[in-house]
């Protein structure tokens, strides 16, 4: 991909970004609404009935130590859908044709969309947060690590979206990784517990997941508390991030499932 400054199409980015987050505010229930009330559907049965008969989780109330892995899983999957989504959308009706033969550049095409849905889904985070303060009390030691993880979560899991959109050939494909990958591997990922308390097999196991270690390094920014070490958090993140920026700039070299 080709990020020559000086040629940089400021206009084309901005079109498709505008044209983005346009969509999202035209389904505001299904794009704001509807998270919120999961998430404190989620505190409700999580942190008040079970929460209520549990003292602290690793030092923290129980309601406070879910947070982080509620809105990693809301971010999880609002980048995820909201991307892929965005890029399918155009190939659905072909207009992805025009978009490709306009005087735009990969990177630009790739900035436009996926900045798009990491806004969207960084906002929602943001939100969710806000939700969960209602709630219970919140405390965060290390606001500014908070916010990189976020926005680098976001932006990741939007470019794995953006892949997932360019690869599915149908509706039901959009759905198929969130459903039964991404979700399943969220809730053994450490979001509603440590995974120090389970058995010695299966925290082994849980190292292999790689959802452990962005809800851990997440967690860490608000309590101090991991499971893993942050740096080995940051390290898988930014490997995840650089794997799926090579994968895009395959896509777009080869013209999979783009030209055809």
């Amino acid at each position: 991909m080709n990020f020559e400054v000086s040629r940089f199409n400021r206009h084309g980015v901005w079109a498709i970004y505008r044209f983005e987050i346009a969509r999202a505010a035209r389904t505001l229930v299904q794009s704001l609404l509807t998270p919120v009330l999961t998430t404190s559907l989620y505190f409700i049965v999580f942190g008040a009935a079970i929460g209520s008969r549990m003292q602290s989780t690793s030092g923290v109330q129980y309601g406070a130590f879910i947070v982080p892995g509620l809105i990693m899983l809301t971010l999880f999957t609002e980048s995820m859908s909201n991307a892929s989504f965005g890029i399918y959308f155009p190939k659905f009706t072909g207009t992805i044709y025009e978009l490709l033969s306009a005087p735009i550049s990969p990177a630009e095409i790739i900035l436009g969309y996926v900045g798009a849905a990491a806004s969207k889904s960084i906002i929602l985070g943001l939100i969710i947060l806000a939700t969960a303060s209602l709630f219970t009390p919140l405390t965060i030691l290390h606001p500014l690590i908070m916010l990189a993880f976020l926005v680098l979560t976001a932006a990741t899991f939007s470019l794995f979206g953006f892949i997932l959109g360019i690869w599915a050939t149908g509706w039901e494909q959009l759905s198929f990784v969130p459903m039964l990958i991404l979700t399943p591997l969220t809730f053994l990922g450490g979001a509603f517990y440590p995974i120090n308390i389970l058995p010695p097999i299966w925290r082994s196991f849980s190292l292999f997941n790689p959802i452990v270690y962005l809800i851990s390094g997440f967690r860490w920014s608000f309590y101090g508390i991991a499971d893993v070490s942050v740096a080995t958090s940051a390290t898988v993140m930014l490997g995840a991030f650089a794997l799926c920026v090579g994968t895009v700039s395959w896509i777009f070299r080869t013209g999979y499932r783009l030209k055809n």
